[in-house]
């Protein structure tokens, strides 16, 4: 598909428009997942790119240029550096600005030897937080051209989640990136919000719209909001 195509879901009716950062809600967080898993390429039935079936594009291609960031993704043990940067080979200043965007400074000032520190397999030597930050950092590394990011910030604490929520916008501009989440300090950030039920979007638009007319995700939202989250750090 041509650069800046649509990708669509049609089980859900999601529509991604591209260069935008977009979220999606649902009170079950399993079927925002499934739209991504769709939209991603992993699952059926096919989603369609610029009206192409992603099942009729090459598999390789289709790695290239979209990328399904999730919280189970594998961490090898190797030096912070070599996990950050995975299959690619970037300078020292392109990671810093990637473990910047997903607020990850203080884990490398925190491990002895920073960026040369070694990270044990599957980050067993890292909190949860630090593992989701290390992950996020890895894919704003290899900035795809369609990001999908399943809650990328659903282990950290209020202050780093907004701040994050912010560096993610920035450093994605004009990038496509879809997140799924059901925090207001991340969707207070997104271009357009989808607003699943049953798996299917029943409302699209603003945050601040969907909090005044859509009083299913209002209330999801403020359970959110409203819950304590402890600090990771």
């Amino acid at each position: 598909p041509a650069p800046m195509s649509v990708l669509c879901d049609p089980v859900s009716g999601v529509e991604i428009v591209p260069g935008r950062l977009t979220a999606l809600v649902s009170a079950r967080p399993a079927e925002a997942t499934a739209v991504l898993d769709r939209l991603g390429g992993f699952a059926g039935p096919s989603a369609t790119w610029g009206g192409i079936r992603l099942s009729d594009i090459d598999p390789a291609r289709l790695r290239e240029r979209i990328l399904v960031a999730d919280n189970e993704a594998d961490l090898f043990a190797g030096t912070l550096r070599d996990v950050v940067a995975g299959r690619l080979d970037p300078d020292d200043d392109a990671i810093g600005l990637a473990v910047h965007a997903a607020m990850a400074d203080d884990i490398v000032r925190g491990l002895p030897g920073g960026l040369d520190a070694r990270v044990d397999a599957q980050g067993r030597n890292l909190s949860g937080g630090q593992r989701q930050r290390v992950r996020l950092a890895r894919a704003l590394l290899a900035d795809p051209e369609i990001l999908l990011a399943a809650e990328p910030t659903s282990a950290v604490d209020a202050h780093t989640e907004a701040t994050i929520a912010a560096r993610l916008r920035a450093v994605r501009a004009g990038r496509t990136t879809v997140v799924t989440t059901t925090s207001p300090l991340v969707l207070a950030h997104a271009d357009t919000v989808h607003y699943l039920a049953g798996g299917s979007v029943v409302a699209t638009g603003g945050h601040g719209e969907l909090l005044g007319g859509q009083p299913g995700y209002r209330a999801l939202v403020a359970r959110e909001d409203e819950g304590s989250r402890e600090a990771v750090r």
